[in-house]
Parts: structure tokens; sequence; C-alpha cells
């Protein structure tokens, strides 16, 4: 069932206009495209020759947005797909270059509210986690499958979580027994674990790290980067807001890769070896929202923006 209101309120909107838009008679590519906010405006941004192209894993999140951007017609092309297949996407409609990507990650307030996704531990449903639903493996999968040592470097790595190993354990233990099925049930494990002084934060830190590890989506952040620093045209713009540390790092660390100017040899007798930067950083430390955006927009408290120039 889709959502009567938008999936959630775009983040930094004044922002990735500001950075993202170079060339308003340009393609363009939404490489998150969610409820479509970011979308309607950057098509009410660019000339009536201007174009975008709207990727989603979640066929949910297209059938909205494809109603919110009816009234652009041809000028808007919705995909479902992930943008760890940016280039091979592109190339079926014969594009080679474009004028700029932007990525919005993290989950949409809409798939956080769906029970049937998952996706929250704020609602006792089916542990799912699945963007793509055409993919075998979902968290009910990884919670019955993993061993107790993969566990702990998921909560560790992608969850950031203290208590990992005191998690893993736990869900371990109970699938002896009968399998971890439901977000309660495993909200119900973690709260064992942990107690109930840090329990809503390591409930995020865990529901986080299932969902990584369900879409992969840290390889696919660092795959999607690379490929859109390929297709992005010169002077174009790949602008990305993270919101939370791993995603951010990633970034941070793909554009210095691209942005350097040598390369170093990793000997003391050898000089570094000079290249031609890829990109040029635009934002030396990531913009944040505002504090009127915070206030009415809590999601936006932890967004960063970065953004970069293909040179």
């Amino acid at each position: 069932m889709l959502p009567t209101a938008p999936f959630h309120t775009s983040v930094l909107l004044n922002e990735v206009l500001s950075f993202l838009v170079t060339a308003p008679g340009g393609t363009y590519v939404d490489a998150t495209l969610g409820g479509g906010g970011h979308a309607e405006a950057l098509l009410q941004r660019l000339t009536p020759s201007g174009r975008l192209i709207g990727l989603d894993a979640d066929p949910d999140a297209l059938s909205f947005a494809g109603e919110r951007l009816k009234r652009f017609g041809d000028r808007s092309t919705l995909v479902q797909g992930n943008f760890g297949k940016l280039e091979s996407i592109l190339s079926r409609f014969g594009l080679a270059t474009v004028a700029g990507v932007l990525f919005d990650l993290g989950v949409s307030s809409f798939q956080l509210d769906e029970g049937s996704k998952g996706f929250s531990f704020r609602t006792d449903e089916r542990l799912d986690m699945r963007m793509d639903r055409s993919q075998e493996r979902d968290a009910v999968t990884i919670l019955r499958e993993t061993n107790a040592e993969d566990l702990t470097r998921i909560f560790r790595e992608y969850g950031e979580e203290r208590y990992a190993r005191r998690i893993a354990k736990k869900i371990v233990e109970r699938r002896q027994q009968a399998p971890v099925r439901t977000s309660g049930e495993l909200s119900a494990l973690v709260a064992e674990a942990v107690g109930s002084r840090f329990l809503t934060k390591s409930l995020a830190r865990i529901f986080q790290a299932i969902r990584i590890e369900v879409n992969n989506e840290l390889k696919h952040l660092e795959s999607g980067l690379r490929q859109a620093i390929d297709v992005v045209a010169p002077g174009g713009r790949i602008v990305v807001i993270s919101y939370h540390s791993l995603e951010d790092r990633i970034v941070k660390q793909e554009f210095k890769a691209a942005s350097a100017t040598s390369i170093r040899s990793g000997t003391a007798l050898l000089p570094d070896r000079p290249v031609e930067a890829r990109l040029k950083i635009l934002t030396k430390k990531p913009v944040e929202a505002l504090h009127k955006e915070q206030s009415e927009n809590p999601r936006s408290r932890s967004a960063k923006l970065r953004a970069a120039e293909r040179v």
C-alpha cells in the first residue's frame, strides 16, 4: 500500500540545487529517488530541455514518485535498480555522460513506518529489510544463517555497537530453539543483552547494521560513487547526502582519492607519481542543515552534504 503523503521532507533541498545544477538543460540522475522530492525540485529548476533519470531499488518508491512527477511527462524517466549499476543503467538510454548525479542515502520515513518492510524496531513485524524484494536474502536469513563471529563483525562495523558480541551471542543462543523472525523478537534479545539504559541507541545501531548487510549498502555506495565520477561530464557535479559516519567516511575517501594530484610510491627511494585530478572538492567540510531546518525536519539533524565537480 502506497503512502498518501511524501516519503519524507527533502533534506537540504536548496543546498542540493545550488551545488548540483550547472547545466539547466542537461540530464541529471537522482540515484536515490525515494518519494521524488529532490527530483521534483530539480525538474522545476531545469529548463524544458532538462531531463531527469531517477533510480530506486524499491518499487513502492518508484510508484509514488511516478505519480508525483507525472506532470513532467517524458522529461523524467524512472528505473527500478541500484545505483551500484549506474553505468549499465545509463547505457540502456545511450548515455555515456550526464550533467550531475545526486545521492540522498539512508532510509525514507515511509520505509521505516511501513511495517511489512521490517526496517523499524518500533513495530513488531516480520524482519525483511530488503530494498529490492526480488533479492532472496533478507534479515531473517542473515539472523538464521550467520555465525556468531560474523554477526559480531556486522554489528561492530556497520552499527558501531559496543555490545556487538553480547548481542550476537544472544541471537545464536535463541535460534537453537527457534529462528528470530520479527522485529519484536530481535528487540527483546537486544534488551536482554544491553539492558534498558542504552537500549534505544543499541536498537537503532543493530537494525542499521542488519539493513546495511542485507542490502550491501556500503559496497554499492563505493561502486556507485566511482561510476558517478566516470559518467559525470567535465564541469558537472556529484552531490551526496549521508546520515551516518560510515557513509560519510566512504564519500570523503572517494572524493579525496579522485581529487589527488599524486600517488605515493610507497618507498622513500622513489618520488610520488603525479596524476591528473578527476574531481575538485567543493565542500572542505560537510554542509549541515541550518537550525531552522533541523527543528522543522528532525531527519536533517544527522545529514551531511558533500559535493565535488568533475574536472
